[in-house]
């Protein structure tokens, strides 16, 4: 069966490196466009609807796989696809005319909609260290329509680089597909593996100096599907630990979260856009585009790669070690974030105790050796 999941791939980017050159004309002559501002990196004005590519490349490619594939829950995967056709349809009006954020939010609630409607619902919570769950009952449904929709704005929130949104969301592909492997779950497998090949081809054309944007009807997609995703391939694992997910999707979670804290010590309201994003804060630093990105990509690597330790460790219930992965993890995103200003440039509460930490230490140390 792996080579159904290689064909599958490799069908998805050759869709996706043959249309997006097409649906890049396409964006010139609908005059979906992107024009430079104070907030956006680029100089020139480029063309969006590029996930409109990685869309076609993803269905066309799974209908050319699937057929000779046995046990695919195709319910679900069905409300995917009805759902990803809202939020592409939703992304691509975006890009062309701008639309409200309210217009977007319904949109994207209603996309959930069908796919909890096809039976994806986070109707357990897994116990981490234990073999028990937790039925959430009524609250199933809400928390995970809330999952979608969050992580869905999540990944559009990075989409500020070239080829940002893209390789994230592909490091997040690999690691959903790696834990689905672990787990012998073929849908989310095969979802995968066509998800990533359409990436890659769009890719080739996005990344750094970037021919085509992806736009909200790419991000909005890749954000959507990868929530789907990752609720699909660990609802129903026990043994696999609430954080997981959470994990897999580190960067445009953390940063969305860093952006909601930002705000709220600077008070201003949540929607108000800046430019103190991940890759703004990098930026400033005197990294270059290319080496901003890749280092994000780095980033989402690690969080990739614990995502799967964390989840071994859940199997094989090695509570310490879990404990400490966790711990390094947190204290490394949050010294991150202070020393690179992404919540606050002044204002670094947990650098300035250690800075005061260490200042006293070396006092105390002198006054010994006098």
């Amino acid at each position: 069966m792996t080579w159904l999941y290689v064909i599958g791939f490799a069908v998805a980017m050759l869709i996706a490196l043959l249309m997006t050159p097409l649906v890049k004309r396409f964006a010139f002559w609908v005059g979906a466009v992107d024009a430079p501002n104070h907030r956006k990196v680029h100089s020139r004005i480029m063309p969006r609807l590029g996930g409109l590519a990685i869309f076609i490349a993803f269905v066309a490619a799974y209908f050319v796989v699937s057929p000779a594939m046995d046990a695919l829950k195709s319910d679900v995967v069905f409300g995917l696809l009805v759902g990803g056709v809202i939020v592409v349809v939703i992304g691509a009006l975006d890009d062309r005319f701008d639309l409200s954020p309210k217009l977007k939010l319904l949109g994207q609630i209603l996309a959930a909609s069908v796919v909890v409607y096809s039976g994806v619902v986070i109707d357990l919570v897994n116990v981490p260290f234990g073999d028990g769950v937790i039925s959430l009952e009524w609250l199933a449904v809400p928390l995970t329509i809330f999952w979608i929709v969050g992580v869905t704005n999540a990944i559009n929130l990075i989409d500020g680089l070239d080829g940002l949104s893209a390789g994230v969301s592909g490091i997040a592909t690999c690691t959903i597909l790696v834990l689905a492997l672990m787990m012998g779950n073929v849908t989310v497998v095969l979802l995968c593996a066509v998800l990533l090949g359409s990436i890659g081809g769009f890719l080739f054309y996005n990344f750094h100096p970037a021919k085509i944007f992806m736009g909200d009807s790419g991000a909005l997609f890749l954000g959507f599907t990868l929530a789907t995703l990752s609720v699909l391939g660990f609802k129903q694992a026990t043994v696999v630990s609430l954080l997981v997910p959470i994990m897999i999707l580190g960067v445009p979670l953390s940063d969305t979260f860093f952006a909601i804290m930002r705000r709220w010590v600077n008070n201003l309201p949540i929607s108000v856009a800046d430019k103190s994003h991940l890759h703004h804060c990098l930026l400033q630093l005197g990294f270059s585009h290319r080496s901003t990105v890749l280092i994000i990509y780095g980033i989402s690597l690690v969080f990739g790669t614990s995502a799967v330790l964390l989840s071994y460790m859940s199997q094989q219930q090695t509570l310490w070690g879990t404990v400490l992965l966790v711990t390094v993890l947190l204290c490394i995103l949050v010294l991150g974030a202070e020393a690179i200003g992404i919540i606050s440039k002044t204002k670094k509460p947990v650098l300035q105790f250690l800075n005061k930490a260490m200042k006293t230490m070396q006092l105390n140390t002198k006054s010994r050796n006098n």
